[in-house]
């Protein structure tokens, strides 16, 4: 069963012309790496030393690309770009020593 990667514009969200159609995957798998990629991808190019976690994901959030995988007969796949950013922007910008101990 053939997965596509669709990719959505966070800018634009909601516009279905901003929607573009990408790669097809012959494994889930696959598919859902490259919409990892294209997350990590936006991630690693905004991030700045000393920035929080919300910072970032909100940069992502306005102006990154949202990924998701569909399938033919199942719909779309459950794989969702602002979870997996959210989760990713928290190992990435880890939340300041208090000081104390």
């Amino acid at each position: 069963m053939p997965y596509t990667l669709m990719i959505a514009d966070n800018y634009h969200y909601m516009d279905p012309d901003e929607i573009a159609k990408g790669e097809t995957f012959e494994t889930l798998e696959g598919a859902i790496e490259a919409a990892k990629a294209i997350v990590e991808e936006f991630l690693e190019k905004g991030f700045e030393p000393g920035m929080t976690a919300e910072a970032l994901f909100r940069g992502y959030t306005m102006y990154g690309e949202d990924p998701y995988v569909v399938s033919p007969g199942s719909g779309k796949v459950p794989f969702s770009a602002w979870d997996y950013a959210r989760k990713r922007c928290e190992e990435l910008c880890p939340p300041p020593h208090s000081g104390k101990g």
